[in-house]
């Protein structure tokens, strides 16, 4: 590459500005992660998109921006998928990398609204496109490919009781819109000197408008109280440690002798083997059921065959009662990438050996299912939805769920190979805004921890077993029926912030158009070697 002369002694400390510019940029994408737990500053969550966003700004040119978005969006993806580093080792800075690129588009559409002098007009612009933005980027990760909505920034704020309603008017979308939309005002308070009182205007009614649904939107009806048991057997590794894991899960169940349960919950692989083919551990799950006075819902993480006669290792929450299997069975949907399956695998299979990456993919399930308990008087009782693992981290399958009569979440989970990093934390913390979403209380249901449960309004009940914890523990669980609008109205956030970036680029091409065609008009037009002018006809006159 020539250096232009006399500017030789320039570039080094051009390279190096560049260097700190994108370590910065790496820095400022991964604050927002602190929102969320283990170190739970959910405050953080209102001001820490600020330092990137101000970095963008300064950036210079779209190209910049557009670098210090994808560098962002990897430093976000790094800090709060940091702990799959036991798993994936190098490969997690591939794929953070990857997922960065959402943040591209996003660091130019900030440049261009926040780069140079801001008026009143652009600060309204702004504090609505720059969210919508940041929203369709949520939207693309969640595709299960691309490993789903693990980290939303509206899940930060799972233990504010205003942000759990807000969710139960537009789902983890909106809280994320409205986070997004207080981050950006908060930006243009610093920057827009001439629009300040337009900015604070704009916090203003992010406050009133979080108020507003706090207060009027429709609140779940108690309607009773279901007792529900959470087994947590704890840690066990070896080749005999399936075996172990379930003499411990018996006898903490047995434990639970009458204490007038509703049902019993194991964790995520509870069980090694398939009941269908194993009369005798069934049998002795159903004769816990009949000691205990409730149906167990356990886990089969093992080789089995499906309704449709697939044969496979399947993950399904199965229930037994005290005559044995129940019929209900449950196969998990959506697999964790490369945790239980590997995309692509012809051309990833490789990524097994440098981790632990799944070495054989698990089968899927096809369908949802709801189950039905016994009832004191020998008909259908409660109705209990089950998920598996990160299904939870899914706003349409709670859903669902609930659109088809859950009365009871389900999530059952086992984060026993990040035990001692953030994501049992996380996890755990998603069952609030599922049940705050949908009006539903969620039993979040662990073998190694974080086990916990939620009310129907997103409210922990109880206390957690945390991940040093082996045990047994009884929730009373608050039961709710309505219908939030969230559960009526489905993604409605998503589907506002497409439009409105529709419009935005719509009105912004046609304004480049209109600036192109003024600008090209009575220029000459080469043809060939004859240079042709426009000439504008005029009326006859006389």
């Amino acid at each position: 590459m020539r250096i232009p002369a006399g500017r030789s002694g320039q570039w080094p400390q051009m390279a190096r500005s560049g260097r700190w510019h994108g370590c910065l940029a790496l820095l400022a994408g991964a604050l927002p992660a602190l929102a969320f737990p283990a170190p739970a500053l959910w405050w953080l969550a209102g001001v820490g998109l600020v330092p990137w966003l101000l970095l963008i700004r300064s950036a210079g040119s779209g190209r910049r921006a557009a670098l210090d978005g994808w560098l962002g969006g990897t430093g976000y993806m790094l800090a709060v998928h940091h702990w799959l580093m036991p798993s994936l080792h190098v490969f997690i800075l591939v794929l953070a990398a990857l997922l960065g690129l959402l943040w591209a588009p996003w660091g130019l559409l900030v440049f261009r609204m926040l780069g140079g002098p801001v008026s009143a007009a652009a600060v309204v612009c702004a504090a609505v496109v720059v969210p919508c933005g940041w929203l369709m980027i949520e939207l693309v990760r969640s595709w299960e490919a691309l490993g789903g909505p693990w980290g939303l920034l509206g899940a930060s704020q799972w233990q504010v009781a205003p942000a759990l309603r807000v969710a139960s008017v537009g789902g983890v979308w909106l809280v994320s819109l409205v986070v997004v939309a207080v981050n950006t005002a908060v930006a243009l308070l610093i920057v827009a000197s001439a629009a300040r009182a337009v900015a604070a205007v704009g916090l203003a009614v992010c406050g009133l408008a979080v108020g507003a649904m706090a207060k009027w939107a429709p609140q779940p009806e108690e309607s009773g109280v279901a007792r529900i048991a959470v087994v947590q057997p704890g840690v066990f590794t070896g080749v005999d440690s399936a075996e172990r894991r379930l003499a411990v899960s018996e006898r903490l169940t047995g434990s639970l002798a009458g204490r007038d349960l509703d049902l019993v919950v194991w964790g995520e692989s509870s069980v090694g083997v398939d009941l269908a083919a194993r009369p005798d551990v069934t049998a002795r799950i159903a004769a816990l059921s009949r000691r205990v006075g409730a149906d167990v819902l356990v886990n089969v993480d093992a080789r089995q065959t499906d309704r449709s006669g697939r044969t496979g290792i399947f993950k399904s929450a199965v229930l037994v009662g005290p005559g044995g299997l129940t019929g209900d069975r449950y196969d998990k949907m959506r697999l964790v990438p490369f945790g239980e399956y590997i995309p692509a695998r012809s051309a990833l299979g490789w990524v097994v050996s440098m981790g632990r990456a799944a070495g054989e993919d698990r089968l899927r399930g096809t369908r949802q299912v709801t189950m039905s308990l016994p009832g004191a008087d020998g008909g259908n009782g409660l109705r209990v939805g089950p998920l598996i693992c990160f299904e939870s981290a899914f706003p349409d399958m709670s859903r669902r769920l609930t659109r088809d009569g859950a009365q009871l979440l389900i999530a059952q989970s086992s984060t026993s190979s990040f035990q001692h990093g953030w994501a049992p934390a996380q996890h755990a913390s998603l069952g609030a805004l599922r049940a705050a979403e949908n009006g539903r209380p969620v039993v979040h249901a662990t073998l190694t921890g974080v086990s916990t449960v939620y009310g129907p309004q997103g409210a922990r009940v109880g206390a957690p077993l945390g991940t040093d914890e082996s045990g047994a523990a009884v929730f009373d669980v608050p039961l709710a029926t309505g219908t939030t609008l969230y559960v009526r109205l489905g993604d409605w956030p998503v589907q506002v912030a497409a439009a409105v970036l529709a419009l935005y680029c719509g009105l912004t091409g046609g304004r480049a158009f209109l600036r192109h065609k003024r600008h090209n008009r009575g220029k000459p037009v080469q043809v060939g070697e004859v240079r042709l002018r426009e000439v504008r006809l005029q009326p006859p006159t006389g």
